[in-house]
C-alpha cells in the first residue's frame, strides 16, 4: 500500500461525506457507530431505524436519527437522501423472529433500504452479511443472505462492499443461546487458527471503516473472514 493508513483517513475526511448506518441497536451497528464517531471520518453521521435510540455520550450530540417504519420505507425515502455511504448491520434470526420474519429483516428491509439508498445518491454500500452465503444453499439462512448480497450488487452502486464474518465473537446484550455456546466450543480453535471458524465484532467493524478509506477500482468488493482479519488488525496495529 503506497500510502498509510492515517494518510488514507486523512484525505478521506477532506472529502467530507456523509453516511448513514441502519442496525446501530444492534451489536455490531452499535459499535460502528461508535468507531464512526470517535474517528470522525464523516463530516455527518445518521442513524436510521425504527426506534429512537438515547446517547448519553456527549460526543453522540450530532449524530442524526431517523425514524421509519420498515413496513412502509417507500413513505421514509427522504431519510435515505445525500448519504455517500451506507453501512447495513440489519438482522435478525429465525429462532426469534420465525422464518417468514427472517425474511422480511434480512432480505426484504435489506433490499428495499439499498434500493432507496441507490435513488437516494448513495455511492458506497456496504453489507454485513455471512461466512457460507450463497443464494443457491438448501439452509434458509445462507440462502437468504446469498439472495440478497446478488440482488444488491444488480443495483450498480459504484462501490458495493460484501462482508462475510464467520461466527462474530460478542458478548450480546440479547440472548442467543446457540450462538453462545458456539462461541465457547469455538474459543480453543480461535486461538490456534485465528482466521478460519471466527472474529471479534470489534476487528469485523475496523474492516469496514478500514475498507472504507482504502482506494478500490473494483465495483464489489467481496471479504471473506480472513480478509476481514487482515483489514480489522491494520487498525488495531495502528493503535498499538
Amino acid at each position: 500500500m503506497a500510502k498509510d493508513l492515517k494518510t488514507l483517513q486523512d484525505e478521506y475526511r477532506q472529502l467530507n461525506k456523509s453516511c448513514f448506518i441502519l442496525g446501530a441497536s444492534g451489536e455490531t451497528g452499535k459499535e460502528l457507530l461508535k468507531q464512526i464517531v470517535q474517528s470522525q471520518l464523516y463530516s455527518k453521521v445518521t442513524v436510521i431505524g425504527r426506534r429512537q435510540l438515547n446517547f448519553e455520550d456527549e460526543a453522540y450530540k450530532d449524530v442524526n436519527q431517523e425514524v421509519v417504519d420498515f413496513e412502509k420505507l417507500d413513505e421514509f425515502s427522504s431519510a435515505f437522501q445525500g448519504h455517500d455511504v451506507g453501512f447495513c448491520c440489519l438482522g435478525t434470526t429465525k429462532a426469534k423472529s420465525g422464518e417468514a420474519g427472517f425474511i422480511r429483516v434480512d432480505h426484504d428491509y435489506v433490499l428495499k433500504s439499498a434500493q432507496l439508498a441507490k435513488a437516494g445518491g448513495c455511492q458506497h454500500f456496504n453489507l454485513e452479511s455471512s461466512k457460507g452465503a450463497n443464494k443457491g444453499s438448501s439452509f434458509l439462512y445462507l440462502r437468504v443472505k446469498g439472495e440478497v448480497e446478488a440482488e444488491v450488487e444488480e443495483l450498480g452502486f459504484e462501490r458495493f462492499s460484501i462482508f462475510r464474518p464467520a461466527v462474530l465473537m460478542v458478548d450480546r446484550v440479547e440472548s442467543r443461546p446457540g450462538e453462545w455456546f458456539t462461541r465457547k466450543l469455538l474459543g480453543p480453535f480461535s486461538y490456534f487458527f485465528p482466521t478460519a471458524y471466527s472474529v471479534p465484532m470489534t476487528t469485523l467493524v475496523q474492516a469496514m471503516l478500514n475498507n472504507a478509506v482504502l482506494p478500490s477500482d473494483k465495483k464489489v468488493d467481496l471479504l471473506e473472514n480472513k480478509a476481514i482479519h487482515t483489514l480489522g488488525k491494520m487498525g488495531e496495529e495502528k493503535k498499538k
